[in-house]
């Protein structure tokens, strides 16, 4: 907003109990105090798409465009503090008061001014430890709103205001006093982990059985309505892990765990599943299945109800129609697409390929495996925009697996974002996100459309509706090779390299030898200034990904480090391997790109035009082609496929 604007704005305040008298009993204590206050809580700020103004000793002083997203940000900070000091060794805690008022401001040299400000100031005080206060014009923005109840503590005369202010508590989770407890689960509550399931089985290759019951039980209860599940990829890396409750529930941001164990034997399996609140280790829910395994996936769906209903959550007819959809009764169709889908983490050739083969005998197993069908459309796509199968034959494969998956079961989010990926191929960016926006409102916690969704808008240049949809991506998935890989991704090309190399990091963490990940963190160093390291991780890269690997990534790292001749050396590979095929036009006119030979690296480009090369709109956006996007011809290109570039 322009310098003196006013505008409607909901304002934040925050300040830690206690803090004063702890800077003059021991300042530097204090001050330790401080940092790790503003390492725990500012993060929270951002993923509401709030704007820290300033901070004036402990207080934060924090902007929102909505009241909602305001109120939200204050709840999961205040959940997420108290999960910490109740899990948390450390000697001092920090606790916070939260006030929040909805009104005028005006901007004026970076800060802003006006009643907003002073009122949500003076509601502040007026929150108990770990508190949250509202004014009456918050209450009516978020009223029906919000899942937390809000009890009115009448009206208020307030310092510097001249009339009494209704003000508003929000009643927290926690509150010890019966009367105060909330009659509906709280949104912390809702959000939920399932952990690995544990392999009692006397033979240890039935691994693979525990494993697929906490794929499948988190595929499920993904679909319940309100509930925020967090992925597979994420709760994995808990697995024969020695933490408690709370610690895990802190790490992940939730509040409720669901854990078990499978002894397999024979045709015969035993289930042992128990929910668990996380903040008291309470148990809310536990049983014990004996069935066949024919019967494995109504114990799945019977689970989910129960999770529901501990929770307090009312499932509809059509609610418990969307929990069984999908899936298979055929065991080994089900472990031959838990398989397909290990394989399809990885962006190498060979693994793609694997998972494709894998994925086919699944749907061979069961013909009306809806979700195998999503997988193979997936592993499809990857060929496509890879560049590594003619273009027609992945798309045209891509699109009728995708399809008959969305015939068998319409409801099925996994078939419209399978089919949304098919779509951006073919250049329809508005179908493709009308697809995936689809998917997520069938199920809100399907990480992986998020992540489709910020390729969208990175594509297109739309770098901060893409940071936000890599933030709840996040949020969904936050221990995960893909979604942690991706949001590496978009940072690194968005110029967020410090961003960028935590997240790539963290993937790496998790799969050391993926090429990709490898590939965008060399990337990202170079772009730090550190060429040498960077350049070492992206040729290590290419060795990994073997004939699948970027070769204009590593030409531009070369280019950096001063070695042209090397880059020349790649392009005469790269025109030798084209011979006869052609399958890669966007990777050779990337060379000519970074070489800096503008003619050749349009014409290469126009060749991807012709055969819809599944790379080309990303091409918009990667700044190894930064040679040609200032081309009049580039951007021609761009807008023709339904881009628009930076001319």
């Amino acid at each position: 907003m322009q310098e003196g604007e006013r505008r409607l704005a909901a304002i934040m305040f925050t300040d830690m109990v206690g803090y004063t008298a702890l800077t003059q009993s021991n300042e530097s204590q204090a001050m330790q105090v401080l940092e790790r206050h503003k390492r725990l809580v500012r993060p929270f700020f951002s993923r509401f798409h709030g704007r820290e103004v300033k901070m004036i000793g402990d207080s934060f002083l924090v902007e929102f465009d909505s009241a909602l997203d305001a109120l939200r940000c204050a709840v999961e900070l205040q959940a997420y503090l108290h999960d910490y000091n109740v899990s948390s060794s450390d000697e001092w805690k920090i606790t916070l008061r939260v006030g929040i008022h909805l009104g005028d401001v005006v901007h004026k040299e970076g800060d802003v001014f006006g009643d907003a400000v002073n009122i949500a100031s003076r509601i502040d005080p007026l929150a108990e430890p770990e508190g949250i206060c509202i004014s009456e014009d918050v209450y009516s923005q978020v009223r029906n709103k919000f899942d937390l109840p809000l009890a009115t503590l009448g009206k208020k005369s307030l310092k510097n205001v001249n009339e009494p202010v209704e003000v508003y508590k929000v009643v927290m989770p926690w509150k010890p006093a019966a009367e105060e407890r909330p009659t509906e689960t709280s949104a912390q509550t809702r959000r939920v982990a399932i952990l690995p399931f544990r392999n009692m089985s006397p033979d240890p290759s039935d691994e693979y059985f525990a494993e697929g019951m906490t794929e499948e039980l988190i595929a499920v209860v993904s679909k319940i309505p309100t509930l925020s599940v967090i992925s597979r990829t994420s709760v994995m890396g808990y697995k024969d892990k020695n933490k408690r409750a709370a610690e895990i529930a802190s790490e992940l941001n939730v509040g409720t765990l669901l854990e078990g164990s499978v002894r397999k034997a024979a045709n015969k399996v035993r289930i042992t599943v128990q929910l668990i609140d996380a903040a008291s280790d309470r148990h809310l829910w536990a049983e014990n299945y004996d069935r066949s395994m024919e019967d494995v996936f109504a114990v799945q769906s019977d689970v989910a109800e129960k999770v529901a209903a501990s929770l307090n959550l009312r499932l509809t007819e059509h609610d418990k129609k969307k929990i069984e959809s999908g899936g298979t009764a055929d065991a080994e169709a089900h472990t031959l697409y838990l398989k397909g889908l290990f394989n399809l983490v990885r962006w190498d050739k060979n693994s793609i390929l694997a998972a494709k083969k894998l994925l086919e005998l699944a749907v061979e197993k069961d013909p009306s495996y809806a979700l195998a069908y999503c997988g193979l459309s997936g592993a499809n796509s990857k060929l496509l925009f890879l560049e590594l199968s003619d273009a027609e034959e992945a798309r045209r494969n891509a699109e009728t697996y995708a399809r008959k998956a969305l015939k068998i079961d319409e409801s099925l989010p996994e078939a419209h974002l399978a089919l949304s990926r098919v779509l951006m191929s073919r250049y329809d960016f508005a179908g493709s996100r009308q697809e995936l926006l689809k998917g997520i409102e069938l199920n809100p916690n399907l990480a992986d459309a998020y992540s489709q969704l910020a390729a969208s808008y990175a594509f297109s240049r739309g770098w901060d509706d893409c940071a936000a949809a890599i933030e709840k991506a996040l949020e969904l998935d936050p221990l995960s090779v893909t979604t942690s890989g991706s949001a590496g991704t978009w940072f690194l090309y968005m110029g967020r390299y410090d961003e960028a190399i935590k997240h790539l990091r963290n993937a790496l963490e998790l799969d050391p030898n993926n090429s990709f990940n490898l590939d965008n963190l060399g990337l990202a160093y170079i772009r730090k200034g550190m060429v040498e390291e960077g350049l070492a991780m992206v040729k290590r890269a290419a060795e990994l990904a073997g004939e699948s690997h970027p070769w204009p990534d590593l030409a531009w790292a070369y280019m950096m480090a001063g070695k042209r001749e090397e880059v020349e050396k790649l392009l005469s590979m790269a025109l030798a391997e084209q011979e006869g095929k052609a399958t890669s036009p966007t990777m050779v006119a990337g060379v000519y790109a970074v070489l800096g030979e503008k003619d050749k690296a349009i014409e290469w480009l126009e060749k991807a035009y012709q055969q819809r090369s599944g790379y080309l709109p990303a091409t918009n956006s990667d700044f190894v082609f930064e040679n040609v996007q200032d081309d009049p011809r580039f951007h021609a290109l761009m807008v023709k496929i339904g881009l628009v570039s930076r001319s």
